[in-house]
């Protein structure tokens, strides 16, 4: 999956060369002294570039991979961070940006789900190059660009970021943004992980979930009120239908509104 710059950060001449692993190619920039003095952050809601919109037919789903980033981001970032409401003050602002979306084709995904029932659907999704490989056509892709800049304006972290799913670690979902969705996740990860810890994350992540996160995971109440404004995880039933392929559409729903205190 391509990166380009597409114009949606504050800088580009702060990010370091392009690095790619596994099928995932990143640009990053990070801070991390300013960053250690950060105690609260607040996250603008995920958009689409033109081309990025255009590659999706429907607004729904459109809006079901940013938020899903979205909330993954909220989520993680409340290890350490306190959270606040995209309308309140912080020290660091988040801006997402999908720039490019390939979406999956489902005739494709369906047939690699039917194909992969068996052995590889006991395996956790977790578990690199184990299972049933899926069929190797018509596999979808995500990228984004990202940054965090302080009350100031200044950008203090920079990602560029773009990955197509694989035959062998990503399961098929009959969605054509059924790659998407779940590409969406992996970059909040590698952006939430550079932010906390202030350096570049490793290409592979084996560390423990926190509390926060396994609740989360499991559809329960998030660590902090701001981050139900991007709803609860679908837990073990959205797992479930991933293992079977079904559309994320299915479990993954749209998040209620909030009540004014």
């Amino acid at each position: 999956m391509p990166i380009k710059e597409s114009g949606t950060l504050t800088s580009y001449s702060n990010l370091g060369p392009p690095k790619g692993k596994l099928g995932k190619k990143r640009r990053l920039y990070i801070d991390g002294r300013q960053l250690s003095q950060v105690k609260t952050v607040r996250i603008v809601p995920t958009s689409f570039t033109f081309i990025a919109a255009s590659r999706t037919k429907s607004e729904a789903d459109r809006f079901l991979v940013s938020n899903a980033l979205d909330r993954a981001l909220c989520v993680a970032l409340s290890d350490k961070y306190q959270m606040v409401s995209s309308d309140q003050p912080a020290d660091l602002t988040i801006r997402s940006v999908i720039t490019d979306i390939v979406p999956t084709n489902k005739a494709v995904a369906g047939a690699a789900t039917v194909v992969s029932v068996g052995g590889g659907f006991a395996l956790p999704s977790e578990v690199p190059f184990v299972g049933i490989p899926r069929i190797p056509f018509g596999l979808g892709g995500l990228a984004v660009e990202a940054e965090a800049v302080d009350s100031t304006s200044v950008q203090r972290a920079a990602m560029m970021w773009g990955r197509g799913a694989n035959f062998i670690q990503d399961k098929p979902r009959y969605s054509e943004v059924g790659d998407a969705y779940g590409l969406a996740t992996k970059f909040a990860s590698d952006f939430s992980r550079m932010l906390i810890t202030g350096r570049e994350p490793k290409m592979l992540d084996i560390s423990v979930p926190s509390r926060n996160r396994v609740q989360s995971w499991f559809g329960g109440k998030p660590k902090y009120a701001a981050c139900e404004a991007f709803g609860r995880a679908p837990g073990v039933l959205g797992a479930v239908a991933g293992k079977y392929g079904l559309p994320p559409q299915w479990t993954d729903k749209e998040p209620k509104p909030l009540v004014a205190q």
